[in-house]
């Protein structure tokens, strides 16, 4: 019923700048938390930035200087800004998502999108 939904990975150069967003959808009172995290192959899924339902943000510290979470409450959307992507940053990018339903609090997922920096 309660989605969180990915988009905006690709391949892209080293240097280039992307964003990724995710949006939640379904039956939801609505979404407090939000945060991205990626992983790649043989390595833990490691939070990469949080925002807050009233914006306050949190970065992973080796990210910081390049990355930027923001969200749009009406759109219940989450979007992470990328720049100067370097090949280190492939990964899949997972949106999650704290999300306030019929039912409860519930920690949410997205399905990931991949984000590949190659020459």
């Amino acid at each position: 019923q309660v989605q969180l939904v990915e988009s905006g990975g690709g391949l892209v150069q080293p240097g280039e700048s992307l964003s990724v967003s995710c949006a939640a959808s379904g039956s939801l009172f609505s979404v407090l938390n939000m945060a991205w995290y990626r992983q790649t192959p043989g390595n833990q899924r490691n939070l990469v930035a949080l925002i807050s339902g009233d914006g306050r943000t949190n970065y992973a510290d080796f990210v910081k200087d390049r990355f930027t979470i923001s969200r749009d409450n009406a759109k219940n959307t989450v979007y992470l800004q990328i720049a100067s992507l370097k090949p280190e940053d492939t990964a899949v990018y997972y949106c999650n998502a704290d999300i306030l339903t019929t039912t409860g609090l519930a920690n949410y997922w997205g399905q990931g999108t991949q984000v590949t920096v190659s020459s």
